[in-house]
């Protein structure tokens, strides 16, 4: 599926710049299925950058990922890091997600999240962790940078599951409009429309008030 990619653009934050770059990235990739999944090199925000996670962050999701406090809301994840690099080597070439590694305004990385799970119009984000101490902004911040980039794509919905034990998070996607739509005994699950994205990316607009931007 996959060809030579253009040379790298920085895109400016206005949808038609945003929509016109994204398309010449499917075209040349030759993606006709759309909506899809592009993996971009970097997505810039306000405070906070996203990039595409690589081997050599493998050291980093591990130790977030087995941390007490922020193991206790996601699926187990195995201690050996070489484990972790191996499964970033494979993720390079699968075009069905995109990994972020999440960075502070000092380029430090601070946390992680992923779109994947593509159904229909639909996607699926989740692996949304941040490190204890992250600015309290940080969250927003990162899920606005999510949505914006997923709509960019031609996504015009998204769903996910939570956690029912994982309180301030399921409150947290409430806030933003989404809709519960089933339960099981671990986990709440989730759909949010386009509208209601684009209410909540205006809601919420001060903590990215010049959207994104987007590297290839």
């Amino acid at each position: 599926m996959s060809t030579a990619t253009p040379a790298s653009a920085i895109v400016p934050a206005s949808s038609a710049n945003l929509s016109a770059d994204i398309e010449k990235q499917f075209s040349a990739k030759g993606i006709k299925d759309r909506p899809a999944y592009l993996k971009a090199k970097k997505i810039g925000g306000h405070k906070l950058a996203f990039r595409d996670a690589v081997a050599d962050d493998a050291a980093f999701i591990v130790a977030l990922r087995t941390n007490e406090q922020k193991a206790r809301y996601i699926s187990q994840t195995s201690t050996d890091v070489a484990q972790q690099r191996l499964w970033l080597d494979n993720y390079a070439q699968d075009d069905r997600q995109v990994y972020f590694i999440i960075e502070n305004s000092k380029r430090e990385p601070i946390g992680t999240v992923r779109l994947y799970d593509r159904q229909g119009d639909s996607f699926c984000w989740g692996s949304w962790i941040l490190q204890a101490g992250a600015p309290s902004s940080s969250a927003i911040e990162s899920a606005l940078m999510v949505y914006h980039y997923a709509l960019a794509l031609g996504f015009r919905q998204a769903h996910f599951e939570v956690r029912k034990a994982n309180e301030s998070v399921w409150k947290f996607h409430e806030r933003f409009g989404a809709i519960k739509t089933a339960e099981t005994a671990e986990d709440f699950h989730y759909t949010i429309a386009a509208s209601d994205i684009a209410n909540s990316l205006d809601r919420y607009a001060k903590f990215l008030p010049k959207g994104i931007t987007i590297e290839f």
